[in-house]
């Protein structure tokens, strides 16, 4: 990855709450059309970090750059997937998918095109005219999903996206989330608790360590994909990233 271009640039970012310091002097870049995973302990700040990024929060010192200039949410295509549903109850699934492109005020030929590539991609064009309400838990999370890749976001930072999901559901999510970051290059940052899923879906993992928190190292997970979760190359990276976080 020596070669490819920056995105994101933190520079020595840290983050107090009072007396409380959860990020501590954090450096790191992130590649454009990069997939890195952050992975890190309850609490450790890790949605800290995204809230820092989207100006959720102000940074206590330190800098997060996009592009080599200072992160600006009205300049930057951001887009930001919460852990909990936020599909919009009051729209159905297209209208949902559209939303955003809307609100750039983008060309209506665009934005038709968009949405079916969406509803295509995630498999939901039976159901585009479904509220959220009608929708499975596994269908909210597609609909979210392609809100978030309609706009081709320069950026998609995704905190615990599939936590509440079970086992098949998450792995049916994740190959669907890979194909659209596959098509669409979008630099994505992705918080998760499960190692496995870490190093299915990244390219690198950011493992961290408990407040205030620190980066305690960086894992490449540069396997073929489709990857295989039994195979000795996988089963090695998760190890890995395993005993880092078991020895904090």
């Amino acid at each position: 990855m020596k070669n490819r271009e920056i995105k994101v640039e933190a520079k020595h970012l840290t983050k107090s709450f009072g007396d409380l310091k959860v990020l501590d002097d954090i450096s790191f870049d992130v590649f454009k059309g990069e997939f890195l995973c952050i992975v890190g302990p309850t609490g450790c700040g890790k949605t800290t970090f995204l809230n820092c990024l989207t100006k959720i929060y102000d940074v206590t010192s330190g800098e997060i750059l996009v592009d080599g200039k200072a992160i600006n949410c009205k300049k930057n295509n951001i887009s930001y997937i919460l852990q909990e549903n936020s599909a919009f109850e009051w729209l159905t699934v297209e209208q949902n998918i559209r939303c955003g492109l809307e609100i750039k005020k983008e060309k209506e030929s665009l934005i038709k095109e968009r949405t079916e590539e969406m509803l295509e991609l995630v498999g939901l064009k039976d159901y585009r005219d479904y509220y959220p309400k009608q929708l499975s838990i596994s269908m909210l999370q597609r609909t979210v999903i392609a809100r978030a890749f309609a706009t081709y976001p320069e950026l998609l930072l995704m905190d615990e996206p599939y936590g509440q999901l079970d086992l098949d559901l998450r792995f049916k999510l994740e190959d669907e989330l890979i194909k659209l970051w596959q098509k669409t290059k979008t630099t994505i940052i992705f918080i998760t608790h499960n190692v496995e899923e870490a190093v299915y879906l990244g390219e690198r993992i950011m493992v961290l360590t408990n407040k205030p928190t620190k980066i305690k190292q960086f894992v490449d997970s540069d396997l073929d994909r489709p990857r295989d979760v039994a195979s000795q190359d996988f089963v090695k990276i998760r190890n890995e990233v395993t005993e880092l976080i078991r020895w904090w």
